[in-house]
C-alpha cells in the first residue's frame, strides 16, 4: 500500500508475476529496470484496451495474463466483472460477470470516490480469486471457469462506503478483511473454498486496508491489520489474536500496513491523518516501548512505500512526503506541479521502480519523481482519457500497467 524477501509470497507465482496489490509480498517495490519515464498516446504505449464498466482495483499480472475487475450498471442493475488481457497484445481472452447481490449500496456520499471494484485480484499462479464484496469472493481458473465462491456476509458500515479491501494469500489460504460485509476477517481454503477460520472484530467495520503477512526476522509469521483504534497481529494459520496495541487512529483506516525489519508502519485515521511506528513480535498488549514514534503528518487513502531508510507517499491532497523511516523526521513537504486544484487528487498509492517513484493522480495524470530523500519531480504523464484514474500501477518486466475508469494501458520503452 516492501523487498520480497521480508513477506511471504505465494509459491507458484512466477519471478514476473505483480499476484495482489502493490505487488509480490504487498509493499509496492518492484526490481524491474528499464521503465520509460514519459508516455502519452503516441510515446512508449504498448497496447490499450478498453473496459467495461469503472474500478479502483489495481491490474494484476500473471504470466502472459493481465487481469483487472470493474463495474457497470447502476446499484440495482450493477454487474462486477473479471477481465483476462493478454499480456503481450492486450487483447480480450475471457471475461466473467457476477450480479450485485440486492439492496446494494447505494452510489451516493464516499462511495462516488471509488465505485463498487475496489478490490485487487490476487493469485497463486495456477487460481484467480477475486473478491466483489456483497457477492463474495471467487476462485476461477485460468481458463475463466468458476470453481467456487465464499459469502462473507452482506452487512454496510454505518457510513454505506461499500467495499475497499485487497485479497492476500497465505500458504493454501485465501485472506479477507470483510469488515464491511461480515466484521470479520476471514480465511479461506483455496482448493475447497470452505472456511478455514474467522477473526470477528467489530473495530474492522471502517477498517478498509488489505492485511499484510508479515515475515519477521525469527523467522516467525503474522497477519497484521489497521483496525479502528488498534493493531492486530493475528496468527495466520489459525485467525487467533497473537497481539494488540491501541492506536491513534480514529474515525476510518483505509491504507495498509507497511512492514519491514519487525516494524509496523500504520497510517490513516479522520478527521486528522497521523502515523505510527511500531515493534512487531510481542504478544498480548504490546507495550508503550514498542512504539517507535507517532507524527502527525499522515495518509488519508494512498498505502506509503519504505524504500531505503524512507517512507514516501502522495498525500490525497496533492503533496508528496518523504520521511525519515527510523524517527518520523520531516525531509520534505512538497505539493507535486501540474495538479488540477480542488477536491481529492490522489487515490491511488506509489509504486518505486528502477529508483523512481510512480502514482496516478486522479484526473491530472500520472506523476513520476524521483525515489530518493531530495524532492526532484521528474514527469507527469497524460493521456488522451478523460476518466480518473484511481488504481495503483502493476509492474513486470519492464512494462508499466495502468487503469482508469475507462482503459487498461500498457506502458514500456519503445
Amino acid at each position: 500500500l516492501l523487498a520480497t524477501s521480508m513477506l511471504l509470497a505465494p509459491s507458484s507465482a512466477g519471478a514476473q508475476d505483480w499476484n495482489r496489490f502493490r505487488g509480490p509480498g504487498g509493499m509496492g517495490v518492484s526490481d524491474d529496470k528499464n521503465v520509460p519515464e514519459t508516455w502519452s498516446d503516441s510515446e512508449n504505449l504498448i497496447w490499450k484496451s478498453k473496459l467495461p464498466g469503472a474500478g479502483a482495483s489495481s491490474p494484476m499480472v500473471i504470466g502472459t495474463k493481465v487481469f483487472v475487475t470493474c463495474y457497470s450498471g447502476s446499484s440495482r442493475t450493477m454487474k462486477r466483472h473479471l477481465i483476462c488481457f493478454d499480456k503481450n497484445s492486450g487483447e480480450e481472452i475471457w471475461q466473467k460477470s457476477v450480479d450485485a447481490v440486492q439492496p446494494e449500496d447505494s452510489y451516493s456520499g464516499y462511495l462516488r470516490e471509488h465505485g463498487y471494484a475496489s478490490n485487487t485480484p490476487t493469485s497463486d499462479g495456477e487460481m484467480v480469486y477475486a473478491f466483489f464484496g456483497k457477492p463474495g469472493v471467487f476462485a476461477f481458473d485460468m481458463d475463466g471457469n468458476q470453481k467456487w465462491k465464499f459469502d462473507v456476509g452482506k452487512q454496510s458500515s454505518n457510513r454505506r462506503w461499500g467495499s475497499a479491501a485487497s485479497l492476500v494469500m497465505y500458504k493454501d489460504l485465501v485472506i479477507v478483511n470483510a469488515g464491511e460485509e461480515g466484521r470479520a476477517i476471514f480465511a479461506i481454503k483455496k482448493e475447497t473454498g470452505e472456511q478455514a477460520w474467522k477473526a470477528p472484530g467489530a473495530a474492522l467495520e471502517l477498517a478498509y486496508g488489505t492485511p499484510v503477512v508479515a515475515k519477521l526476522n525469527n523467522g516467525n509469521e503474522e497477519l497484521l491489520i489497521s483496525a479502528v483504534g488498534e493493531l492486530w497481529s493475528i496468527f495466520p494459520e489459525t485467525g487467533k489474536l497473537k497481539a494488540y496495541k491501541s492506536l491513534n487512529l480514529t474515525g476510518n483506516i483505509t491504507p495498509s500496513i507497511v512492514f519491514k525489519d519487525d516494524v509496523a508502519y500504520t497510517f490513516g485515521g479522520y478527521p486528522s491523518t497521523v502515523g505510527q511506528a511500531i515493534k512487531i513480535g510481542g504478544s498480548k498488549v504490546l507495550p508503550d516501548s514498542d512504539v517507535v514514534w507517532s507524527t502527525r503528518i499522515g495518509s488519508y487513502v494512498p498505502t506509503p512505500v519504505l524504500y531505503g531508510d524512507h517512507l514516501y507517499w502522495v498525500t490525497d491532497r496533492g503533496q508528496a512526503i518523504c520521511l525519515k523511516a527510523d524517527s518520523a523526521e520531516k525531509v520534505y513537504q512538497q505539493r507535486l506541479r501540474g495538479l488540477k486544484t480542488g477536491g481529492r487528487p490522489f487515490y491511488a498509492s506509489p509504486v518505486v521502480v528502477d529508483g523512481k517513484i510512480i502514482v496516478p493522480s486522479r484526473k491530472s495524470g500520472i506523476f513520476v519523481f524521483a525515489a530518493e530523500p531530495k524532492f526532484k519531480q521528474i514527469a507527469v504523464n497524460k493521456f488522451e482519457d478523460d476518466s480518473e484514474f484511481n488504481g495503483t500501477v502493476a509492474v513486470s518486466q519492464s512494462k508499466l500497467y495502468f487503469r482508469s475508469n475507462a482503459y487498461l494501458y500498457c506502458v514500456g520503452n519503445k
